[in-house]
């Protein structure tokens, strides 16, 4: 007699548990949620930015502040610790040598932190130097507060190194959940800074919080959940260790090479510091942007161990299957997204940002960054995919060679349209670099014969591109006939646009026999 059908409720509450294993897909599903709920959590913060600070010299200066601390972890680690660890610790798993993956693991923490404390310790003597030199916009008050806060935030580096390890240990025991959690937690902390420490250090509470949700989050709980699945660390410098020779052998080309995904922030803030409060638009347009662009992160990091397995197998049919499969759905999903979010800008922006120093004419400029940005959407989420597949073969030097070309092809692009278009020129060419990044990683892969350009899904794709002009149109005709200033209305606008949006998106893949709604939520609803 079989037993029966587990609820789809016990099933959903099952994903969430500190130990279930997950699917490729159950692990997509549930880092995607935590993904879009850390950008709701963003979006509070950026709004009691925006509400405390608008535009203001002390927002650009805090904006600004996360760059130094940035470049070092990226120069150091090559901003990817848990990449080349899921890689490393995957292939340990597979041959059954765990114990000496986590001897490694040991080493390789101990010696990194050794390192990059090193070099935080330097950056806080640096911190002057720099904020003159590239931020060379700046007054001289507006660049010493940015110093101030730099030197706040530049621990947190640590925090995000060793959390990347423990991380990785649970990414290759395909556990999830503290990577779905922690950077809710971060979040949190810069929101309660903020919130209970404001009046009493001003900016900096923005920092101090940042600080302690970086400790909570990130770190404590990637820590305690690498500690439940039986990793044990303990502090040892070995410098002969296979492990710690292999770990730099993948990650310095990635240290050594400077991606445009990342490179993409550090660019803008050069060239938009000549403009108050031109950085602190851009990075508002920017995390607003990055909120459903991040889907694309969060399917890469749920992919990176199960296409790790999948390549390590004799038969790599299935893992270009599965890269070419991820591409098409996450390209025909963002296509559809970014006809909204094209249409919405204005009214998106203001609702979520108008109120206090934040005000309507900052809400218009900033509209007009988001919609730029908002472009190149399906490309910034295919790109992380696109890098994981390398990743996932223990490849980190191409699409580094290749990062680090198009960022240096693109860097006169940035000048020029700043030049002539001012900070829209900035997202402009952001939108042309990461189109050249994405289309560069993807021929790579084609031409060394691992992932397949015929492979895509361009029939899936079509239909995704005939249902988003079809959207589009309809809302432009929408937001054409409605003028309004009032966020309450601009409010009912989004409903009735959404429903628009859905409606229209719905009927058009409904006729054309795509197979991407019902996909989606047959899969859910039997693997979740």
């Amino acid at each position: 007699m079989s037993s029966p059908p587990v609820p789809f409720w016990r099933r959903t509450l099952a994903v969430l548990h500190p130990s279930h294993r997950h699917s490729p897909f159950s692990a997509t599903i549930l880092l995607m949620a935590s993904v879009m709920l850390s950008r709701v959590l963003g979006l509070v913060r950026v709004k009691y930015i925006a509400w405390l600070l608008g535009r203001s010299a002390a927002a650009d200066a805090f904006n600004a502040a996360f760059q130094l601390p940035d470049m070092v972890a990226y120069f150091l680690v090559g901003g990817a610790a848990s990449i080349t660890f899921v890689t490393m610790l995957t292939r340990y798993r597979e041959s059954g040598r765990e114990a000496e993956g986590e001897h490694a693991m040991s080493v390789i923490l101990t010696t990194m932190a050794l390192v990059l404390g090193g070099a935080i310790l330097l950056a806080e003597f640096a911190a002057p130097q720099y904020i003159h030199w590239w931020f060379n916009g700046f007054p001289p008050v507006k660049a010493a507060l940015c110093v101030h806060l730099t030197r706040i935030l530049l621990p947190i580096q640590l925090c995000f190194f060793a959390g990347g390890v423990f991380g990785a240990v649970l990414l290759a025991h395909k556990v999830f959940s503290a990577q779905a959690i922690a950077p809710l937690i971060y979040n949190l902390g810069t929101i309660f800074g903020g919130v209970l420490l404001a009046h009493a250090f001003g900016v900096s509470s923005l920092a101090i919080g940042t600080v302690a949700g970086a400790i909570c989050g990130p770190f404590l709980l990637n820590a305690i959940g690498a500690h439940r699945v039986g990793m044990r660390y303990r502090p040892i410098l070995e410098w002969s260790n296979p492990g710690l020779r292999e770990w730099i052998r993948m990650s310095v080309p990635l240290m050594l090479g400077v991606s445009l995904v990342t490179a993409d922030n550090w660019i803008i803030n050069h060239f938009a510091s000549q403009v108050g409060g031109a950085i602190t638009l851009l990075a508002y347009a920017k995390q607003l942007f990055t909120a459903p662009a991040a889907l694309g992160q969060a399917a890469g990091a749920a992919s990176l161990p199960f296409l790790a397995s999948l390549y390590a197998k004799v038969d790599r049919t299935p893992f270009a299957r599965s890269v070419n499969s991820a591409v098409s759905r996450i390209i025909a999903f963002s296509l559809l997204l970014s006809a909204f979010m094209i249409a919405m800008a204005l009214p998106l922006v203001d609702v979520l940002l108008r109120g206090g120093a934040f005000h309507r004419a900052d809400s218009a400029t900033m509209a007009v960054y988001f919609a730029i940005f908002s472009i190149s959407l399906c490309l910034w989420s295919a790109q992380t995919l696109y890098a994981r597949a390398f990743y996932a073969a223990g490849n980190t030097v191409t699409p580094m060679v290749a990062g680090t070309i198009v960022t240096a092809v693109s860097i006169p692009v940035y000048a020029v349209l700043y030049r002539t278009m001012g900070p829209a020129g900035l997202a402009i060419a952001s939108d042309a670099g990461i189109l050249l990044q994405t289309a560069t990683l993807a021929v790579l892969l084609h031409r060394r014969g691992m992932v397949s350009l015929a492979g895509l899904e361009y029939a899936e794709i079509g239909r995704a591109v005939l249902a988003g002009t079809l959207s589009l149109a309809a809302l432009l005709a929408i937001r054409h006939m409605v003028h309004t200033t009032s966020r309450l209305w601009e409010l009912g606008l989004l409903s009735v646009a959404a429903l628009v949006w859905l409606g229209i998106s719905a009927v058009a893949l409904r006729v054309t026999g795509s197979s991407l709604p019902g996909q989606v939520m047959t899969r859910f609803a039997r693997r979740a």
